[in-house]
């Protein structure tokens, strides 16, 4: 019960910041729709992005790895190792 009255005041606090928002918003609807000689104002719309594609040789990674014994004062470890370089397709 008490949840739902402290939800009610809440919304009814935060009527009077939301309302000139929707109000502004309406207005600029509006206006859009209408010009001031009474026909509609159409929006000009920019071109999409023009997208350049170069084909290039493709790349891909190549790995080796391996394994180093390492030793250390709680004892021996196998530690991995790796290697990685760009290929050419």
């Amino acid at each position: 019960m008490f949840m739902k009255s402290l939800v009610a005041i809440a919304g009814l606090a935060a009527l009077p910041v939301l309302w000139p928002a929707a109000d502004a918003a309406a207005q600029v609807q509006h206006r859009a729709r209408h010009s001031h000689s009474g026909t509609q104002v159409v929006a000009q719309q920019a071109p999409p992005p023009r997208i350049e594609i170069n084909p290039r040789r493709l790349l891909y990674r190549r790995c080796k790895d391996w394994y180093v014994i390492q030793y250390r004062p709680s004892g021996t470890v196998l530690f991995p190792q790796t290697h990685c370089w760009w290929v050419r397709g």
